[in-house]
């Protein structure tokens, strides 16, 4: 039985910050999503070029 109370509790609680979290997000602004999309952008082809750099030097040294 103590299992099972502990578990509701948790559960209980999951849901009342998962609340909390949702009330105090907003939706970004049409610009701050523009720069989101910008910055990870750049960030992803930036990963895939030294990936790509680094395929390279092995295939070239191998």
């Amino acid at each position: 039985m103590e299992f099972q109370e502990g578990k509701k509790n948790k559960v209980k609680r999951f849901i009342k910050e998962t609340y909390r979290v949702l009330r105090i997000t907003k939706k970004p602004s049409k610009n701050e999503f523009k720069s989101i999309v910008k910055v990870t952008g750049l960030g992803i082809a930036i990963i895939g070029a030294i990936g790509f750099i680094i395929f390279l030097l092995k295939q070239l040294l191998l």
